[in-house]
């Protein structure tokens, strides 16, 4: 997957509130977590004219995957840190000995921060939004001011300066790319999800699905915060672990996929191809 130029998603974002991008392979799941398999850049509130000067130089890349030759997968878990979930999942991988990144809300941060200490030394911390807000529904100032308080959160409560970010529900409006390009942010996606609504009472079928779906470069959803249907992920972890390394997968972050990328940088909107306007919202 090749990075979306600036310029060419501002133009899709830019074109009304409700214009998107669409282009997005893959079937509408409308159960497992509010969203897409691969997620669609939406239009939202469109970013103002005059905001485009806070970002006149800058590009933003926007990520579901990875074109890479090597059998490398990144596991990410969303939402936390929190109490019941996060301490099963970094038990799981620490077992494993399998490296993730964690998209962190950034008052879930305050309030939990003492989950992390001494255990994050593998893994990577990226920006989730302070409150978990459909960004796509701000405008440029509370976006900015969202990914803001987590960036100084993360810092202060972890000694590290994230990289990436990841909007809640994957959704993209102007603004957030906007904000995302001034802070010098890159937009880690996902290109396969769990589905613990379809797999709730069967961490087997759960790890065999994730097992059989992972190509090189797959960016992998799932969450350490949530409800009791979490479980069947925390479950099925070991058991994907397992599965895609006897497939001769190893594990790394984000950013190490990024980082083994083969393909050179080019605009596109999609995990199968160019930007195509609509003129109909998404739902969801």
């Amino acid at each position: 997957m090749r990075p979306v130029s600036r310029r060419s998603l501002l133009r899709t974002a830019l074109t009304g509130a409700a214009g998107i991008a669409a282009g997005v392979a893959g079937s509408r799941e409308v159960s497992d977590w509010f969203g897409w398999d691969r997620p669609p850049v939406r239009g939202g509130y469109a970013a103002a004219a005059d905001d485009l000067s806070a970002v006149q130089h800058a590009d933003v890349a926007i990520r579901y995957r990875v074109d890479t030759t090597q059998q490398l997968v990144a596991f990410t878990f969303d939402d936390g840190p929190a109490p019941k979930w996060t301490p099963m999942v970094l038990d799981a991988l620490d077992a494993a000995g399998v490296p993730a990144t964690f998209f962190m809300v950034g008052q879930n941060l305050e309030k939990h921060a003492g989950l992390l200490r001494g255990r994050m030394a593998r893994h990577e911390i990226g920006n989730h939004s302070w409150s978990h807000a459909d960004l796509a529904t701000l405008d440029l100032q509370q976006v900015s001011r969202e990914l803001e308080r987590t960036h100084e959160a993360i810092q202060r409560h972890t000694g590290r300066t994230p990289t990436l970010m990841r909007p809640p529900f994957g959704h993209l409006g102007g603004s957030t790319v906007l904000a995302a390009a001034k802070m010098g942010y890159t937009v880690a996606l996902w290109s396969e999800a769990m589905h613990e609504f379809r797999y709730k009472d069967d961490p087997g079928a759960q790890a065999r699905y994730i097992v059989d779906a992972v190509r090189p470069g797959t960016i992998v959803l799932a969450h350490d915060e949530g409800d009791d249907r979490r479980l069947v992920t925390v479950r099925g972890l070991p058991a994907m672990f397992d599965g895609l390394r006897r497939r001769g997968f190893r594990f790394v972050t984000v950013s190490e996929l990024l980082a083994s990328a083969t393909v050179p940088p080019s605009a596109t909107a999609s995990p199968s191809g160019p930007a195509v306007a609509s003129q109909k919202p998404l739902p969801g």
